[in-house]
């Protein structure tokens, strides 16, 4: 068998065996100096958090996750500077959640914005951010769409991920383009343990029905993870004075990830996405589309050295979709996004990490609209230099993008952490960052403009941590300023850089274990205001809710748990004018589980209990009360 520290990364996409044996033996830089983890429970607690259910579950329960995202490198989730959540696939199958967006609502900073229902169109805005300013990374290759600029957060099967990593605040320093808001990174299943199969069957409300099924295992060598999934649904109206209809949704996805680890620090692993389905919308030039979502990626680790670590990670991203009026042809968009990254992570005296790194990235968009460019290129260089001194932590990062269609641009971020005593830490940080335009601002026939500059912002932060025993909270403050925010330019008839937007939030969070209690909230106070000159003026940003709050309550019952889960938003307007205002709402959710068996599972969920009415985009409805049952194996 495999070294353990070879096992982790077998399950861990970014480490290389030389930075787990980095990280176990320098425990202080992946913790605070008062939570003294040694190597062994680190090692065993990242088999837990990040592989299939693990004997040590009680380990796992108590040493915080493990999350590459922040830095590109792993850390323990409280000991990064930055602002993050972990959610794992214990805590979706928890939540009984059906969907990627359903599992996003309410987490700190996201505002969720749905256009209709399941399946229909989904915006997120990070952090009061622009829907565009936030990257996503699947098993860290980029994707989403290169014409519109965001990602389909409603097509993401969710019964094909393992975890979710979600960074606030700027990475553009790390990570280039669209990380004004922060980074999501969705890490796809993996394999561990003995042969297992695993299958869950749900239906519910509004003529629903899902059904996956999956086989993991894990050898001497290597490892490998099968997934197939599917969800049908009748749906609800979209739009109210539209089309009287139910508007359906279905999607249809498999997975396949594998990893070889022939020893002597070499690791390779392959991954494979594909989802495609069908969605019915009311709109007026078209009313149904079929979209497609492949991803194909590799990643091969090597240690050159004792205390050098060299990753190599390669794929291709495709976002198509065709869309039909009344059965008729009408347009179809494809984006393919190939990238390929080089990391080396070395390890310096006194804990000290240096990480440098290069980045590739090449867009090309094609369909039934042409586009006068429709290809470009981009490459990034850059470092970043961790530390680790007494009670002090220090995160320096500077990058370098060279594009084909902007010329070059530089971003820039520093962190400081400070241990102040009995669990607490304070932390500071600022960073620069940037946004190109997309495909659509710059090159749509009729619509573009190809002088279009990069939207930049700076960010600065502080923040207040506590994690000791069963409690964890955190209080941070941020400012961020946008400058040439780009927005229709009445004037030109054209996108322009004529706005400007400053965006101010607290972002507080409270996870405890109340004897047999589990208490979990969040509350998420935004201040978005529009900074451009003109008549907008001082007025609200669009579809930014000013207050968000979510309150979670479980507990377990011997083979029975019973949950509760209160989310609300405050009031918020659907154009930057502020003539349209949507109001406030809340929506209490109850569920309940049975294992009746060794293996199996029965859940049950309610959704919007008291079927309150509420839109988050003017016009299109939501669901009302809803319920859904799903049965579930997996040993």
């Amino acid at each position: 068998m495999p070294r353990r520290s070879d096992r982790l990364h077998l399950l861990f996409p970014h480490l290389s065996p030389p930075r787990a044996v980095w990280l176990r033996t320098n425990a202080r830089v992946c913790a605070w100096r008062n939570r003294k983890l040694n190597r062994h429970r680190l090692a065993a607690a990242a088999l837990c958090v990040l592989g299939p259910p693990c004997a040590a579950s009680s380990l796992a329960a108590e040493l915080p996750p493990l999350i590459v995202t922040a830095t590109r490198t792993a850390q323990s989730a409280d000991a990064t500077l930055a602002s993050v959540t972990v959610i794992t696939r214990a805590e979706m199958e928890r939540r009984q959640s059906t969907s990627v967006p359903d599992l996003l609502r309410g987490v700190p900073g996201i505002a969720v914005v749905n256009s209709g229902g399941p399946g229909k169109a989904t915006s997120l805005f990070l952090r009061g951010t622009e829907s565009d300013h936030v990257l996503v990374l699947i098993d860290g290759i980029r994707v989403g769409s290169a014409t519109s600029g965001t990602t389909a957060f409603q097509d993401i099967p969710i019964e094909q991920i393992e975890r979710i990593e979600i960074v606030r605040g700027p990475r553009s320093s790390l990570y280039g383009s669209e990380a004004i808001g922060g980074v999501i990174q969705i890490f796809t299943r993996r394999g561990g343990g003995s042969p297992a199969p695993r299958l869950a069957l749900g239906g519910g409300s509004l003529g629903t029905a899902d059904l996956s099924a999956g086989l993991r295992a894990d050898g001497a060598r290597g490892w490998y993870s099968i997934t197939a999934s599917g969800l049908v649904t009748d749906g609800i109206d979209a739009r109210s004075g539209a089309d009287p209809d139910r508007d359906g949704y279905r999607n249809l996805s498999a997975g396949l990830s594998a990893g070889w680890s022939p020893g002597h620090g070499v690791m390779a692993e392959l991954r494979w996405l594909q989802t495609r389905g069908e969605n019915e919308y009311d709109g007026g030039h078209a009313d149904e589309a079929e979209f497609r979502q492949r991803l194909l990626s590799g990643v091969l680790r090597l240690a050159p050295a004792a205390r050098w670590n060299l990753s190599l990670n390669a794929g291709r991203s495709l976002d198509e979709s065709d869309h039909f009026r009344d059965g008729v042809f009408r347009s179809r968009f494809d984006t393919r996004r190939d990238s390929i990254s080089l990391q080396n992570d070395v390890t310096l005296p006194a804990g000290s990490l240096l990480t440098l790194g290069f980045d590739y990235l090449s867009d090309h968009v094609s369909g039934s609209t042409g586009y006068p460019v429709a290809s470009r290129t981009n490459r990034g260089i850059f470092g970043q230099f961790q530390s680790r001194l007494g009670g002090q932590d220090l995160q320096i990062s500077l990058r370098r993008d060279d594009s084909s269609q902007f010329g070059r641009h530089t971003t820039g971020a520093a962190a400081w952490g400070h241990d102040v005593g009995n669990g607490w830490r304070l932390a500071a940080s600022y960073g620069t960052a940037f946004k190109a335009p997309t495909f659509n601002e710059l090159y749509y026939p009729g619509y573009g403009n190809p002088d279009l500059r990069p939207e930049s912002s700076r960010s600065l932060e502080l923040g207040l941590v506590r994690a000791t025993g069963g409690v964890h909270g955190s209080l941070n403050a941020y400012e961020t300023r946008i400058d040439d925010l780009i927005a229709y330019d009445a004037a030109a008839g054209r996108p322009g850089n004529v706005a400007r937007a400053r965006i101010r939030g607290l972002e507080a969070v409270l996870s405890a274990r109340l004897h047999a209690w589990l208490l979990d909230a969040s509350l998420t106070l935004l201040d978005p205001e529009h900074r451009g000159h003109g008549p907008y003026r001082g007025n609200r940003l669009p579809r930014r809710a000013e207050q968000m709050l979510r309150v979670e309550l479980g507990r377990a019952f011997g083979p029975y748990r019973l949950g509760a889960e209160l989310f609300a938003e405050g009031r918020r307007y659907d154009d930057l004018a502020n003539t349209r205002e949507l109001g406030g709402y809340a929506t209490l959710g109850l569920r309940a589980e049975y294992a009746f068996a060794r293996a199996w599972r029965l859940q049950a969920r309610v959704e919007n209990l008291f079927d309150r009415h509420y839109e988050t985009a003017s016009g299109y409805n939501q669901p009302g009360r809803g319920i859904h049952l799903t049965l579930r194996y997996q040993p």
